[in-house]
């Protein structure tokens, strides 16, 4: 079958691979369709892996497939059900994976496409409880955005921000997948949604998607304009994904007792704070890092209520570093997918 293999930085290639072993007892063989592209992509890509890893290796770390045949004690799934796949080895053992939180694997292999070889592949054997069944009426493109983009978001916005309805909320770079995710999801809630963008066409867009307040960070400090917006009152919730370059910025933004929460530092891994501005603001920062498989789950049943993935570009399997550059380049708005 074929794969696509990064033998090194930047150093994509389409191969033929052995077949994947058929499912043992547990497992499933999956037959991938889509594959949707994330920065952990672009960081593997450029080599910047967190551990230790063999190459060549697999790429792809969110996928959504159809199930090609099932292993032994194998229950609520069969040949021809399409499903979603979950991003990262986990033991399924310790009391994280037992409650199905297995973001918190307290003995996680690695990420799929990171570390360990990922959904890049035209097919994948792996542990049935590590799949979802997608709704009626999702698409396989769409639910390719469920294991880390749209799951990421439910569990940072509901999960660890605690969002409410009609609450206010700062949604960084929303011209990215969870970015745009944010936005459609805080704005079904009945929430009012400032939002930063790049550029004047990404602006157009967000309005569209509904955000209320749109913001050019090349042209304005989203922290003074959020403020005025505001009346210096500053925002509920801030979602954070940037870094060092807009951190501190985010802190201002927020009113006395309002959440922050992280789930990425494109722009650098270490910053600064001041630390009475936290406390004497009682603020609450939250990280956060993928998702539960429930998240998933009600993220797909999302996707099937109409809040869908905005889609930015779909590649063939071939073009998948063709995706990564315009992903690297930030000139996105919304997900690119490559299919199968």
């Amino acid at each position: 079958m074929q794969a696509l293999q990064l033998h090194g930085d930047r150093d994509l290639r389409l191969e033929d691979v052995a077949e994947p072993a058929a499912p043992g007892p547990g497992e499933v063989q999956i037959r991938v369709r889509a594959v949707g592209l994330n920065f952990i992509d672009v960081w593997g890509f450029r080599g910047m892996a967190f551990a230790k890893r063999k190459l060549p290796l697999t790429v792809g770390a969110e996928a959504s497939g159809e199930i090609v045949c099932v292993g032994e004690g194998v229950e609520g799934l069969a040949p021809g059900d399409r499903v979603a796949m979950y991003g990262a080895q986990t033991c399924g053992r310790c009391k994280a994976c037992r409650e199905g939180r297995d973001n918190l694997c307290e003995d996680v292999s690695g990420v799929m496409g990171f570390h360990i070889d990922g959904f890049a592949r035209e097919r994948v054997t792996m542990q049935a409880r590590l799949v979802v069944k997608m709704p009626d009426g999702v698409s396989f493109t769409d639910a390719a955005c469920a294991p880390v983009a749209f799951g990421t978001v439910q569990h940072m916005l509901f999960d660890n921000a605690r969002l409410e309805p009609g609450e206010s909320i700062l949604v960084h770079a929303g011209g990215s997948g969870i970015g745009t995710a944010a936005i459609k999801m805080a704005k079904a809630i009945g929430c009012t949604v400032f939002t930063t963008v790049g550029d004047d066409a990404k602006g157009e867009k967000a309005r569209a998607l509904g955000a209320d307040h749109v913001i050019n960070y090349r042209e304005e400090r989203f922290e003074g304009e959020v403020r005025r917006l505001t009346k210096r009152k500053g925002v509920d919730v801030v979602f954070e994904h940037v870094g060092p370059d807009t951190w501190n910025g985010s802190l201002l933004c927020l009113k006395r007792g309002g959440r922050l929460v992280t789930c990425g530092s494109t722009s650098g891994v270490s910053t600064s704070m001041n630390l009475m501005q936290l406390f004497q603001q009682q603020y609450r920062i939250t990280g956060s890092f993928g998702c539960s498989m429930a998240n998933i789950r009600d993220a797909m049943a999302k996707m099937a209520q109409g809040i869908t993935p905005v889609i930015d570009t779909v590649l063939p399997l071939a073009d998948f570093a063709q995706g990564l550059e315009r992903l690297e380049s930030r000139k996105v708005f919304g997900k690119i997918l490559v299919t199968l």
